[in-house]
This record gives structure tokens, C-alpha cells and sequence, in this order.
């Protein structure tokens, strides 16, 4: 899938199809796009929010938009530009927005540059009175750039979505990360299809699966001698202490069908409160089709500890700095769409130098002009 790249995100939002009929254009479609957005820089949460700010900030939007009609989008006209917009020309021109170099060496040490996490997110504001909204991503473990994102239709489920998220994109290369819920035969034999690689976490949802492996790591005597290669890591922070063991083999002796297997892993996780010293264990497993001559045990730790970029980096930041899941607009493509552009903020920030967005978003706010430049718009003399 080729998509278009823009160096500044309102050149982006011009290229956004205007769905309206020509009787109904009183304002610019760039003019609402770039307030909405402009407004999300500045840390505004809601429509309401937008509004309001757009109204306050109605002479420097003025200069700096120079709208025919002197004036900003009212909340409604807010509103029904987010429930018409043509979502999958958003999603494609957002996720274009300064796309990550492929070649720049990894940002996490031992992080292998070619992970990308795939896993789903329900917008919970937006299906607390409307139907649910589940949105699939796809997101560089490096980078934490989101390169794209599809609704998963109503009442289905999210691997539904991995095929049309996947699409037309090139994943040689690549090596996606799923988590449970995405851990199917069928998901992975798209990703196969495609030129990629996969590496899924099972656990007891994939009921029979999980039992081969548990029964394959676990049942002494062992199935058959074999090499085991393991990997272990040491991290300290928040208050524990946490080791992780990953073992992992390719002696498979064909015990598994599932689609282009090539090793089977598992992970013991022993963590210590330090102010307690109370002790937890966990045992998580896996299956990858990366062969063991192309990838180290140090490359899959460091793959599957990555995965975790799409939730803690991306989702999180979604729902507590952006305030997403507080947001109850339900109707129509608007909780996609402003999905869609708070991943694109996210982007460029991150591309800016920004390492945490919850301190960009605060100081945009309070500096409306250069946030209006971050987005790409000419500095006025207000």
C-alpha cells in the first residue's frame, strides 16, 4: 500500500475528500479539519472542548486560516464533519504523516528494528451509547508510529480486521507481534501469505493449542532430546524486579500444525515487590515462524517485550493523555476519525523529538501560535 507522505499535517488534511454538498459549504473543509486537529494539539478531550476553544481562539484561527467568511466551525458543524468524514482517505493521508526510515537503527537497545505489533482497541467512551467501536492497528515497535488502522465491523471479531489492515502493504521483512487474541491460524497464514513473519503469544483462549505447548515444555520426560537455547532478563524499575526466561526450540518434530511454524517458546516471569518481597511467577508461550538460524533468543525476548510498544506507547496514551475513552461521541466514522488523527499527532510528535506527549500537548497549550505552526499553518503577527 502506497500512501501519500506530507511533511506538514495540514497539507494532509486537504487532500481529505469534503463530503458535504456544495449547498451545504458555508466554511472551508480545511478550516474545520485543522481546528479539530489544532484543538487536539492544544490538549482539548471532547467536541465541546473544540468548540469552545475554537471560539476563544476565533481571531488567531482567523489570521492565521483567512476563512471567507471570518469566521470558526460552530460545535454542530464540528460534529457532523466528524461523522461524515470519508474515513478510509483519513486513515490512509494520517497514517502517511512522517513515516518512520525502515533503516534508522533501532531506538531500544537489542531491539530488532523489523517488529510490528498488531492488536485491537475498543474506543469504550464511544460504545458506552452507541455501538462498540473496536479499531485493529499496526505499530513499529521502535518507533511506536502507528503506519495504520481499520474499524473491525460491529459484532465481529478483531482478527477480522488483520486482513484489511494488511492489505497492499509489503511485509517483507517484517515481523508481526499479536497477542492472544489475534492468535490464529488463518491470521497467520495471511501474514505468511504476504512475505512476513509472525510471532504469537497463546494462551488458554487458544484452549488445545495451549495445552500442546504446555505439554510439549513442561511433560517430563521430555518429547525428544533437543538443543534448548534460552535467554534471560533483568529489569528493575516501579518498585520490582523482574526476571524473565525465554526458552525456546525448533526441534518441533512436526508435534504442531499450524501454518508455517518454525520454533516454539516459552516465558517464565518471576517478579519481586521490593518494598514486600513478595514473589509472583507467570509462564506465557508462544510459536513463530521465524527459523532459529535467522533470529537469536535475545532477538525473540526482545520481540516479544516489544509488542508491548502498541499498548504502553500508543493505546495508553490514547486513553489517558488524549482522554479518548472519556470522549462519548458515538455516531457516524467520529470516534474512528479522531482516532485517526490523535495517532497522527502522536507521529509527528514523536518525529519532532517529543519523547513524552503529555508534556508536548501541555506546552502547545499553552502556546496556541506554535502549536498552529506544528501542524504546518504560517505564523501570524497576533
Amino acid at each position: 500500500m502506497d500512501q501519500p507522505e506530507y511533511s506538514k499535517l495540514v497539507t494532509a488534511l486537504q487532500h481529505v475528500p469534503d463530503p458535504r454538498r456544495a449547498r451545504g459549504k458555508q466554511l472551508e473543509w480545511t478550516l474545520i479539519l485543522g481546528v479539530i486537529a489544532s484543538a487536539l494539539v492544544c490538549q482539548q478531550r471532547s467536541v465541546a472542548a473544540i468548540a469552545q476553544w475554537a471560539h476563544q481562539q476565533q481571531a488567531l484561527l482567523i489570521a492565521t486560516f483567512r476563512p471567507a467568511r471570518c469566521r470558526v466551525p460552530s460545535e454542530a458543524t464540528i460534529r457532523r464533519a466528524l461523522r461524515h468524514v470519508d474515513l478510509p482517505a483519513l486513515e490512509q493521508l494520517m497514517a502517511g504523516q512522517t513515516q518512520p526510515d525502515p533503516t534508522a537503527p533501532a531506538a531500544t537497545p537489542g531491539a530488532p528494528a523489523r517488529g510490528h505489533a498488531v492488536d485491537g482497541k475498543y474506543v469504550r467512551g464511544a460504545g458506552a451509547h452507541g455501538q462498540p467501536t473496536l479499531l485493529v492497528s499496526l505499530v513499529q515497535h521502535t518507533s511506536a508510529h502507528v503506519l495504520g488502522q481499520v474499524a473491525v465491523p460491529n459484532k465481529q471479531h478483531e482478527s477480522r480486521g488483520v486482513a484489511e489492515l494488511l492489505a497492499g502493504r509489503e511485509l517483507q521483512g517484517m515481523v508481526l507481534t499479536l497477542d492472544a487474541g489475534l492468535t490464529h491460524p488463518a491470521v497467520a497464514a495471511h501474514i505468511l501469505a504476504q512475505g512476513g513473519d509472525y510471532f504469537m503469544v497463546v494462551k488458554r483462549n487458544q484452549a488445545r493449542l495451549y495445552q500442546e505447548l504446555t505439554w510439549f515444555f513442561d511433560t517430563p520426560p521430555l518429547p525428544c532430546d533437543r538443543p534448548w537455547r534460552e535467554h534471560v532478563t533483568v529489569t528493575k524499575g516501579h518498585g520490582r524486579l523482574e526476571q524473565r526466561t525465554l526458552t525456546c526450540t525448533d526441534d518441533l518434530d512436526d508435534y504442531l500444525t499450524w501454518p508455517g511454524v518454525h520454533q516454539v517458546l516459552r516465558r517464565h516471569c518471576e517478579r519481586t515487590i521490593l518494598h514486600t518481597g513478595a514473589v509472583s511467577n507467570a509462564v506465557t508461550y508462544a510459536l513463530t515462524s521465524l527459523a532459529a538460524s535467522e533470529t537469536s533468543a535475545a532477538e525473540l525476548a526482545a520481540l516479544w517485550r516489544g509488542h508491548w510498544a502498541i499498548e504502553n506507547r500508543v493505546h495508553y496514551v490514547r486513553d489517558v493523555t488524549f482522554g479518548e475513552d472519556a470522549h462519548q461521541m458515538h455516531t457516524g466514522g467520529a470516534p474512528e476519525a479522531l482516532a485517526a488523527l490523535r495517532n497522527a499527532i502522536m507521529n509527528r510528535l514523536r518525529a519532532a523529538g517529543w519523547t513524552n506527549v503529555a508534556a508536548a500537548l501541555r506546552h502547545y497549550a499553552n502556546a496556541v501560535p506554535e502549536a498552529l505552526q506544528f501542524v504546518g499553518l504560517p505564523a501570524t503577527g497576533l
